[in-house]
């Protein structure tokens, strides 16, 4: 490294050092100064982030404006050749680019002309993927200058010759061969170098696969590793960590950060607090309505909330701005899904794959459309794409489980559901979806355990407990079937809105023979009236109805040696109806 870049390299980590925010105004400095930096490296996303977060905080006066970057002597041999071969870069001429940057001695022309020559083998490879296979192909095609740039970057690595931005070339590269372990030490030595680098730590985001991981690293002691931490909790899907981060970035001087606000809406979509994200994203919107990051992601709450016109109105406001952003197919095709036309929404997620062959989120969701269009074997293949780019995304785990599931084949359901659960250990879908499994398999005490933490972890379908009755039913267990089926109906009820379910009558059903077979007149016949409240099950509580009254008129008196169920409140005993009973079960009150 020249004597000057080595300077400044050491002012900039000396300048990152220490995790706190009580300088805002030196903090503002070493933004605009990485951000220009990035810029003149051609590294735009990370140049972008910094401006980004910089322009939050508050404007700095001329005289604290940071200073332009001191020359080498071997800046100034090579500027001319950089100065060209950046207009060239810019263009996207990158073999050009790196033509005239032959031979460059300077740290920031060698990181162009290493940089133009890894960004012509990414081009060449995504050129050659589109035109010689659809993205459902498993594409064989490799950027062929890897092994070429890792040769030399690692000969310059061993002479310690790399600089911050060197090194997180490297362990690109390294990242590209697969060689994981590497790459991650590669990224927390150029993250010790240059700090102020996002690129670098985001790089390292998605390599760390667990918490476990995260603890062994040794980061530096940096104010970037705080919004390090905070990005990688909502990855791991530890949002309330993330929550407490990005709150406590806010409180040190970040509030109108655009990028803080939509992660902290995507960490609400990830724990599916819809309307919290719902909220935010609309905020983002009126702050920055020209944004198409994170939109994708909008859309998909949007979907999810079925809110047509919405939807509608963000895929023709994104096409306006700009039609051929991946985010922006990812939109449309979550219109025409909303919309049934699950043919156009395919054809618009593998647009968005052609625009860039590693989006995650096209992958999970064309899988999903062709779930629908019931082409099992394009939806393995899509979900396992969208696993190869990022392991940790559970719904294409789920999804694996899913086609598997209609492909009949539950050994392999477990082990994909399996794994969405312990990437989402607190999702009741996952937990149900394995309880199924394991029932198939006639492994029904596991069946048992996890229906029971689903309905712990808080029943988002509400179908746990349903599936819990029935499988004690099946075992015969009557007193405990009886308990789930009083405890579903306090649920459903207890929500405010009756949700139109099909199992409330089942349990009105079960219950009301369980409660006639103890002989609690009272009681059965309350449950048999409900049961006229429904079609499927009016029948039969009419004819248990006519059993109770043969039986009273005969002068049967209510058992009161059988133990009602615990779970039934005190109200429920013998003299009692239910119909006089307190919230949330004031079923009287409820015509379902």
């Amino acid at each position: 490294i020249g004597r000057a870049g080595a300077m400044a390299a050491a002012a900039m980590v000396a300048a990152a050092g220490g995790g706190d925010f009580s300088d805002l105004r030196e903090i503002k400095k070493q933004l605009l100064s990485v951000a220009e930096r990035s810029r003149e490296r051609g590294l735009q996303h990370s140049g972008k982030w910094a401006a980004e977060l910089a322009f939050a905080l508050e404007p700095l006066p001329l005289s604290e404006l940071p200073p332009p970057p001191v020359l080498t002597e071997e800046d100034a041999r090579d500027l001319d050749a950089y100065t060209l071969a950046k207009s060239y870069f810019d263009l996207k001429e990158y073999d050009r680019a790196a033509y005239f940057l032959q031979g460059c001695k300077s740290q920031k022309a060698y990181f162009l002309y290493m940089y133009s020559r890894y960004l012509s083998g990414e081009k060449k490879k995504d050129d050659e993927t589109v035109d010689s296979l659809g993205p459902l192909e498993k594409g064989q095609v490799k950027n062929e200058a890897l092994r070429e740039l890792r040769v030399e970057l690692s000969k310059k690595h061993k002479a310690q010759e790399l600089d911050g931005f060197g090194l997180y070339l490297y362990g690109v590269v390294l990242r590209k061969l697969d060689l994981v372990k590497e790459a991650i030490d590669v990224f927390v030595e150029a993250a010790h170098v240059l700090p102020l680098h996002w690129g670098a730590w985001l790089e390292l985001c998605n390599l760390i696969t667990d918490k476990e991981m995260l603890k062994f690293l040794s980061l530096p002691d940096t104010w970037m590793k705080e919004f390090f931490l905070a990005h990688i909790y909502t990855e791991l899907q530890l949002i309330e960590e993330a929550l407490q981060k990005y709150q406590s970035l806010i409180d040190a001087g970040f509030s109108k950060s655009t990028y803080i606000i939509s992660q902290i809406a995507v960490a609400y979509h990830n724990i599916r607090d819809i309307d919290k994200a719902l909220s935010i994203f609309n905020e983002l919107r009126k702050q920055d309505p020209y944004r198409i990051e994170n939109m994708d992601t909008f859309s998909n709450l949007l979907y999810v909330r079925s809110m047509k016109p919405e939807l509608s109105y963000l895929a023709h406001n994104l096409c306006e701005i700009d039609k051929y952003r991946v985010e922006t197919c990812c939109v449309i095709g979550n219109y025409y899904s909303l919309r049934s036309q699950h043919e156009k929404a395919a054809l618009y997620f593998q647009r968005a794959l052609k625009l860039n062959p590693r989006y995650l989120g096209a992958w999970t969701l064309m899988g999903h459309e062709y779930m629908e269009m019931k082409n099992t074997s394009a939806a393995i293949q899509a979900y396992r794409h969208a696993i190869e780019v990022n392991k940790r995304d559970y719904r294409a785990w789920y999804g694996l489980g899913q086609t598997y599931e209609i492909l009949k084949m539950p050994f392999y359901c477990l082990y994909y559901y399996r794994r969405a659960h312990q990437l989402r250990p607190n999702d009741s879908r996952m937990l149900v979806a394995l309880g199924e499994c394991y029932e198939k398999l006639n492994q029904l005490v596991e069946a048992k355990k996890c229906y029971w933490r689903a309905y712990a972890v808080g029943d988002v379908e509400k179908m746990a407990l349903v599936k819990l009755a029935k499988l004690h039913e099946q075992l015969n267990e009557s007193e405990q079937a009886a308990q789930c089926y009083i405890k579903y109906i306090q649920d459903i009820y207890s929500c405010g809105e009756v949700v139109e379910h099909l199992e409330v009558s089942t349990a009105f059903r079960y219950l009301a023979q369980y409660y006639f077979k103890c002989k609690l007149w009272d009681e059965a016949s309350a449950c048999a009236q409900k049961c006229c409240a429904f079609n499927d099950t009016r029948e039969e509580g009419k004819a248990l109805l006519r059993q109770i009254l043969q039986l009273r008129s005969q002068g049967e008196t209510s058992s009161t040696d059988v133990a009602a169920p615990f779970f039934l409140p005190a109200s429920l005993s013998a003299n009692n109806t239910p119909t006089r009973r307190v919230s949330p079960l004031n079923l009287s009150s409820v015509t379902p």
